[in-house]
């Protein structure tokens, strides 16, 4: 299982109005260091290398107002998550 985190700032866009845009995903925001994101979970590698290829992460990388944007690939270490009792079952 992989997480795909986007980071970015925004630029000349408040927060509720990136509020009202973000309904279908989950997305960050960390307003103190105007620093905001979102997060997928995929099944393997590859899914994630494919939606970086996608219209709508061109279009985030793209966005007039979205600065510093980051993509960072994590593997996600399923037994210790287990013996945490985090999220996957």
């Amino acid at each position: 299982m992989h997480l795909l985190i986007i980071n970015f700032q925004l630029d000349n866009l408040s927060e509720a109005d990136y509020l009202h845009a973000c309904e279908a995903k989950t997305w960050l925001a960390d307003t103190a260091t105007n620093t905001y994101g979102g997060v997928s979970v995929w099944r393997d590698r590859q899914a994630p290398v494919e939606f970086q290829k996608s219209a709508l992460v061109a279009s985030v990388a793209n966005h007039p107002n979205l600065t510093n944007t980051t993509a960072r690939d994590f593997a996600v270490l399923e037994s210790p998550i287990r013996a945490t009792r985090g999220w996957i079952e």
